[in-house]
């Protein structure tokens, strides 16, 4: 299975949405929607924004899964 790198994250805040690519060695903290400028955290059981608002969960969540 090939791992995905592009996701779309969905801002919680004011609904916008953005395509970013997800790093592949390193869960990603932050982000900041380039629309209302909020700073994305992952939730509490999340290891990262990807898996916590984007439409696909980031690629070591993915190779967890294998």
């Amino acid at each position: 299975m090939e791992t995905i790198t592009k996701a779309t994250l969905a801002c919680p805040q004011c609904g916008h949405y953005q395509t970013a690519d997800m790093p592949t060695d390193a869960c990603q903290f932050f982000y900041e929607c380039v629309n209302c400028k909020t700073v994305l955290r992952p939730k509490k059981e999340d290891c990262c924004v990807f898996c916590s608002y984007a439409n696909e969960r980031c690629p070591m969540k993915q190779a967890e899964a294998i």
